[in-house]
Formats: structure tokens, C-alpha cells, sequence
């Protein structure tokens, strides 16, 4: 017996450092991603046409399992149809990850993640809604300065939104916050061109 807890107790130390150090690495992995997206390290060449929903979709594969482990209810509203529009679609992808990622961070456990797409006159409307605490007035208005973060040290480079407003500015298009406790929206503003 005491073999076996001797090797069920190094079992459970195994466990939680590879638990701590998977966590070093995701937090060291971010940063990097936000810093290389940050210094335009990795940067587009021309437009292609996409569909901005697609993009979306790959986001919400990558996040599955925190969406599920966190018991977050998923609402997509895509139109039935939607036209490929001219973009950057690497670029919104970074976009997509930054907010469906804070989205999730901002809610605790059985939260709901809303995802909505829509044309609006020359527009594609991406609107990500999240039931998490909300962001205070004054906070909204700082969140697109850079290095600006409400994380603790060493969670959050500030980099994100800052990143995510560069990339929709290069699209010619704007991005929106409304925030009341229980509700945040982000609303991202895609011009659709000529080609729609």
C-alpha cells in the first residue's frame, strides 16, 4: 500500500507541474504571438477574398475545448448566404482570436458566447457578445491603447485590442465597444467593396 501511494502521489506532483508548465508556455506564446503581430513580423502580402465566417469558424475550433470546459453556451447568427469580401484573412483571423479569447477570459463558468454576422449596407458586421462582468466606462475607453492591460503582471501584454484596431484600420473599417454589467459587445466593421 504505501508503494502505491508513494507513486500516486508523484503521479499527482507530475500532474500539476505539467499543468504549470503548460500554463508558462501558452502565457510565453501569446506574448510572442502579440509582439511578432505587434512589430509586423509576420506581414500579408495582397488581399484575398474570403469569407469572413470561415475565419470565424477555425477561432471557435481552436478555443472548443476552453468553450466547453468553461460550460459556455455558443450562439452563432450567420446570414444563410455570404459573398467572399476582399481582406487580409490571416490578419482577421489575429482579430477573431483576440476577441472570442477575452470574450471567454471575461466570463467564469456557464456563461454565453454570442457570434453575429451581418451585412449592413456596404458592411459586413461581426458582433461578439459576451455575458461576463462588463467593462467600466473609463476602461472602455483606454482598451485600444497599446500596452494598456487589466490583467495581472505577466498575464496580459496590453498588445491585443491594440492589435486587433491596427488590423481592422488596415481593412478601412472600425470597431465598436458597448459594455453593461452582464453584457460586453465587440463590433468589428468590415467594408465589403465593390465586389460583393
Amino acid at each position: 500500500p504505501h508503494l502505491v501511494l508513494n507513486l500516486a502521489y508523484n503521479l499527482a506532483c507530475l500532474n500539476k507541474n505539467y499543468r504549470n508548465i503548460s500554463t508558462a508556455v501558452e502565457r510565453a506564446s501569446k506574448v510572442v504571438f502579440a509582439l511578432k503581430s505587434y512589430a509586423h513580423y509576420d506581414h500579408s502580402g495582397q488581399k484575398q477574398k474570403a469569407v469572413i465566417t470561415e475565419g470565424i469558424e477555425t477561432v471557435l475550433e481552436l478555443y472548443y475545448n476552453q468553450i466547453r470546459q468553461r460550460d459556455i453556451k455558443l450562439v452563432k447568427q450567420y446570414p444563410s448566404t455570404l459573398t467572399a469580401i476582399l481582406c487580409y484573412p490571416d490578419e482577421l483571423i489575429q482579430v477573431w482570436t483576440n476577441l472570442v479569447y477575452n470574450a471567454i477570459q471575461a466570463m467564469e463558468k456557464q456563461g454565453t458566447l454570442k457570434i453575429q454576422v451581418f451585412k449592413l449596407e456596404q458592411e459586413i458586421v461581426v458582433a461578439i457578445t459576451d455575458s461576463g462582468c462588463g467593462i467600466p466606462e473609463e476602461i472602455c475607453q483606454k482598451i485600444f491603447e497599446p500596452f494598456f492591460t487589466t490583467k495581472p503582471r505577466g498575464e496580459g501584454s496590453g498588445l491585443g485590442l491594440d492589435i486587433v484596431r491596427r488590423i481592422v484600420d488596415k481593412h478601412q473599417g472600425k470597431i465598436a465597444v458597448e459594455s453593461q454589467p452582464g453584457e460586453t459587445t465587440f463590433q468589428v466593421f468590415l467594408p465589403v467593396g465593390e465586389n460583393y
